[in-house]
């Protein structure tokens, strides 16, 4: 039988999460790229400026990040209280 994710994530508990993101079909997300010759090394400031502007929308610190060739790696915990726009949002959604 399944549980619903509120029941299964409970965020006084665990509120540290690892989150891995990998590029499909063999792309390069940053680094140069063996088999074009192609350079992709600017994109790692870009993907680090990227997390930062989301981690401050959305209810969650980063703890630490990798960017690697193909993946990266992202350690955040999640803020128990949340965002007030998300708090009011679910509010509203919940009475309908």
């Amino acid at each position: 039988m399944t549980r619903a994710r509120q029941q299964q994530i409970v965020l006084s508990e665990t509120p540290w999460y690892h989150l891995v993101n990998r590029c499909v079909r063999r792309a390069f997300l940053a680094g140069v790229d063996h088999l074009s010759g192609q350079n992709y090394e600017h994109r790692k400031v870009w993907i680090e400026e990227l997390m930062l502007k989301l981690a401050s929308v959305f209810a969650v610190d980063i703890g630490g990040f990798a960017v690697m060739s193909n993946h990266y790696h992202l350690v955040i915990r999640v803020e128990e209280k949340g965002h007030p726009f998300f708090s009011c949002l679910s509010q509203f959604l919940s009475a309908y």
